[in-house]
């Protein structure tokens, strides 16, 4: 709650906005670029393995 206040973000949250970039970087590229999409969504799984440990 006071995080929220004073304006930090846990590092949760932080994985969890990475998480969503890169998936909708990776859904963009995947009209033009398949193997960058590709690789950002193996790179999107990484981070999605993180949130989940924490």
């Amino acid at each position: 709650m006071f995080g929220k206040l004073f304006g930090k973000t846990s590092p949760k949250e932080k994985l969890e906005k990475k998480y969503k970039k890169l998936l909708e970087e990776s859904h963009r590229l995947s009209h033009s670029n398949r193997a960058k999409s590709d690789l950002l969504r193996a790179e999107a799984e990484e981070v999605l393995k993180e949130i989940e440990n924490l």
